[in-house]
């Protein structure tokens, strides 16, 4: 099938790209000519887990183009693909000025083929109806500008471009995006055209089947069909329930911490639960990245807007936002006045196997020990290899875990990448003033710390 992605972002960039691996045949469009330049010569934008050797294959078998130009890509797509950014505004409202735009484009360059657009952007509910209505007024744009007039004063009718709209949530996680679009838990489709519904069914047969499944005897993957709506609030819960699984588990640490139970073991008992499960059940710094702030502020916002206070998400996010800030208090109770202290980070990113660094805890731990006056350096093994500071201020960015613990007086893991897990800390606490570790992932092991001479200190544990 012919697809146009608008968008190279995570979602557009890793979509398109699988797209392609699974055999159909696509354009991905954005408006950045050094980025689709980059992406033209087969290198990613981003740092995701086998997107480079994909784009590669792809480029090399002429499944994949790269290219600014709107109007080839909704010319060539049967299915377009509109997954631009919507970040979040200061209200907490997600931003879709991008959307809007892309919209307004696909209708001014529409034919008389039918498409399907689908919004594969996190769009506040109700979305569907709005991007329709968006993509009529750029037709209706298009058509004031073009259309002729007969010798008897009659406009000439241009045929009416034909499209519907369908809503196709993303559910990726940052560093195994692509093993995610390739082995997914579920595929939702919402839309009210069967025709529409039936050509995406087509699109995804492939991954359905698991043709190219990492388990092919796995069962079919399950294709929830519903309406617009519905699936726009399918991404939203889901992302809502996670994070508030997560604030969940932290506030059962907080309480592990002051009556002497460990929250792993409580974890590891509550997860056993098939009602539960064990996933999302790991305490200590919180949540962050590109979705969860977003997607949780969002859903509270548009609840707000039709009259309901949303209370239990309204906490899971007060909890998060407190959660960032235990880490230094038990900085400040193991070693009192922080003022002239030098603190390492363990990690940057929000979470390992990534180079985001979208609202991610490590930014918080900078700006308190920054305000407390604490000298901070930092280690990420993707950040420190590649030179990129992200615009980090307050923070010297080491080149390896041998320089960030030199002359440290704590370690504080904020990221759990396996490099942390495997690093040797007896060799690196002789490097330090004083040898005291925070586990902001509960992921350490204390016996191990304790026998090198550290002071550990985790989260319920």
């Amino acid at each position: 099938m012919r697809v146009c992605v608008i968008g190279t972002g995570y979602v557009g960039l890793v979509t398109g790209v699988c797209l392609a691996h699974i055999g159909h045949d696509v354009i991905c469009v954005d408006n950045n000519e050094a980025k689709v330049k980059l992406m033209q010569s087969g290198q990613s934008p981003i740092h995701e887990p086998g997107l480079t050797e994909l784009i590669e294959t792809t480029l090399a078998d002429g499944r994949i183009q790269f290219t600014t130009d709107l109007e080839a890509g909704v010319n060539h797509g049967e299915i377009l693909f509109i997954a631009v950014g919507t970040p979040a505004l200061p209200t907490g409202e997600s931003d879709t000025r991008y959307v809007e735009a892309v919209a307004r484009g696909i209708g001014s360059h529409l034919n008389g083929d039918f498409k399907v657009i689908v919004n594969k952007s996190t769009v506040p509910i109700g979305s569907g109806d709005w991007v329709r209505m968006i993509v009529l007024e750029g037709m209706a744009e298009s058509q004031k500008s073009l259309v002729g007039v007969t010798a008897g004063g009659i406009p000439d009718a241009l045929p009416a471009p034909q499209f519907e709209v369908v809503s196709n949530p993303e559910f990726l996680r940052e560093g195994s995006a692509v093993y995610d679009t390739l082995n997914p838990d579920r595929i939702v489709l919402g839309g009210n055209s069967e025709k529409a519904i039936e050509l995406m069914q087509e699109l995804y047969a492939p991954i359905v089947d698991r043709s190219y499944a990492e388990d092919k005897s796995l069962p079919p993957v399950p294709v929830a069909i519903t309406d617009l709506s519905s699936a726009e609030m399918v991404k939203y819960a889901s992302n809502a329930y996670l994070a508030t699984k997560i604030s969940f588990i932290n506030e059962i640490a907080n309480i592990c911490d002051r009556v002497g139970a460990d929250v792993v073991e409580v974890a590891k008992g509550i997860g056993l639960d098939s009602r539960i499960g064990s996933k999302f059940l790991q305490a200590g710094l919180g949540w962050g990245g590109s979705c969860f702030p977003k997607d949780v502020s969002a859903l509270v916002h548009t609840a707000a807007d039709y009259g309901y206070e949303a209370e239990l998400l309204k906490s899971t996010v007060s909890v998060n936002r407190k959660q960032r800030h235990l880490a230094i208090e038990k900085l400040q109770q193991q070693l009192k006045i922080l003022k002239g202290k030098t603190i390492g980070l363990l990690g940057l990113t929000f979470k390992p196997n990534t180079d985001d660094m979208r609202d991610a805890p490590s930014l918080d731990a900078i700006a308190q020990l920054n305000h407390l006056g604490a000298k901070v350096k930092a280690f990420d093994p993707l950040l420190s290899q590649s030179g990129s500071s992200q615009g980090l201020a307050g923070v010297v960015v080491e080149t390896d875990l041998e320089r960030l613990a030199d002359g440290c007086d704590a370690l504080v893991l904020v990221t759990d990448w396996q490099d942390f897990l495997d690093a040797d800390y007896a060799k690196l606490g002789e490097l330090m003033a004083q040898k005291v570790m925070v586990d902001g992932r509960n992921v350490l092991n204390k016996a191990q710390l304790e026998a090198a001479g550290f002071t550990y200190l985790g989260f319920g544990h």
